[in-house]
């Protein structure tokens, strides 16, 4: 992503937070998974989002009309024994060449310099509870800076959360990073398509699981957004299996819900198909319903729209399905109002899709649902579920689990599904896999 697309970002921050206050953001660690290795590094999103500097033990401050800069960035310095093991980094000088900043400082002089520039602000802005260390660390300075009232310093006088702030800027997606979030679909999409055109019975779940990866890594994308689930048969009704190494039997379905991420912003797909390539009578009938469900979602997704129609629509559509098939009985608008329908399909339409996969913003504003605006991304990802243990139903039923995902940007004019390359029709899902 170009340096002006984050520069714009902060911008668009400084002036939301006005002269006269302090924003304060730090960066991901790195985490110890066993001895001396760690975990690959991800950035902290918030902090990518500002700054697209990827590095651990950093801190942005950010001080709208301040003289010397507005934006300092507090890094590691450049390490010449650092740079031979690990490889190159931003150092100082590539933190305001490189990077933006207008000014930097190393992070061991994080002490020294920061409760200076806290000292008479009005409002200090922080995502508190992320990090306990540094939350103490700022209380202490805080608290240190009010001790000095008599010399005429002052400590900010309100403590405001920076995720709202943030957050509603995250959740309006602008240009670039639809660019990219089409790119990490389009990979997934190659992906999911491998896999139903590498899938038959005796395989295992796992060795799916390595062909969803191989497209991703083989197209550039090295991360994943999240833990794959590839859940063959009766696996598919446990919502977030990720064992993922269970034989695939002739007659079941696999459930696959996989996505790439794209310089940080994610996919998130979920197909199920006939693992022999056929839909059997039973899997054709729950199949068509949940995409009848989806399609119906999909037509209220459009501006000024609330989010939850098309949760309303997806729940309208399958308990009416379900009550047509003998699975629930009773009134349709009954069944609904009393949620029978949650012992199929327990989970809600979807949710934000960006740089996490359960991306960031409200979905309600002051106990309304809110509205859908263009550059809104989502997902509508419709499911039933019905394990082998509910002994309420014919036993045909059972054990099969059944959800359809794909991600959704808002346009001006309605909608436009970003991961549209992947098939979902019966007929089309039959015909690609043989």
């Amino acid at each position: 992503m170009e340096a002006q697309e984050f520069q714009k970002r902060r911008a668009q921050l400084m002036e939301q937070i006005g002269k006269g206050n302090i924003a304060i953001i730090a960066s991901a660690n790195t985490r110890t998974r066993n001895r001396d290795v760690d975990y690959p590094f991800r950035q902290d999103s918030d902090f990518y989002y500002l700054t697209g500097f990827n590095e651990p033990n950093a801190l942005a401050a950010f001080i709208p009309g301040r003289e010397q800069g507005q934006y300092i960035l507090f890094c590691q310095e450049f390490d010449e024994k650092k740079a031979l093991w690990e490889g190159a980094h931003a150092g100082l000088e590539g933190a305001t060449e490189t990077y933006g900043a207008d000014d930097s400082f190393p992070i061991t002089d994080l002490g020294d310099i920061l409760p200076g520039l806290l000292e008479n602000k009005h409002k200090f802005f922080y995502p508190m509870g992320r990090d306990p260390e540094l939350d103490h660390q700022l209380m202490d300075w805080i608290t240190h800076i009010r001790s000095q009232t008599r010399s005429g310093i002052n400590a900010p006088g309100e403590l405001v959360s920076l995720e709202h702030t943030l957050h509603e800027m995250r959740l309006i997606k602008s240009p670039a990073e639809i660019k990219l979030m089409q790119k990490a679909a389009d990979v997934s999409a190659k992906a999911h398509i491998r896999a139903m055109r590498n899938c038959r019975a005796g395989r295992y779940e796992y060795q799916v699981e390595g062909d969803i990866i191989h497209e991703f890594i083989d197209n550039g994308l090295r991360a994943v957004a999240y833990p794959s689930i590839v859940a063959g048969g009766k696996n598919a009704c446990v919502l977030h299996y990720v064992e993922n190494k269970a034989v695939l039997n002739d007659g079941d379905l696999l459930l696959i819900d996989a996505g790439a991420e794209c310089e940080h912003y994610a996919a998130d797909i979920t197909r199920t198909f006939p693992v022999n390539g056929i839909f059997s009578v039973e899997q054709k009938l729950l199949y068509q319903l949940v995409l009848d469900a989806q399609l119906a979602a999909l037509a209220e997704i459009k501006p000024n729209t609330p989010w939850n129609n098309a949760h309303d629509a997806s729940v309208k559509i399958l308990t009416q399905g379900l009550v047509g098939l003998g699975l629930l009985v009773g009134e349709v608008d009954k069944l609904i109002e009393d949620e029978s329908y949650k012992v199929f399909y327990m989970h809600r339409i979807g949710h934000w899709l960006g740089m996490d996969v359960h991306d960031v913003g409200d979905y309600k504003i002051d106990d309304e649902w809110r509205v859908l605006e263009p550059g809104m991304v989502l997902t509508i990802e419709p499911g039933l579920y019905i394990p082998t243990n509910c002994l309420g139903v014919e036993a045909k039923w059972r054990g099969i689990g059944i959800r359809i995902e794909d991600d959704v940007l808002v346009t001006k004019q309605g909608y436009k599904v970003l991961t549209q390359a992947i098939p979902k029709t019966i007929a089309d899902i039959e015909a690609i896999m043989q």
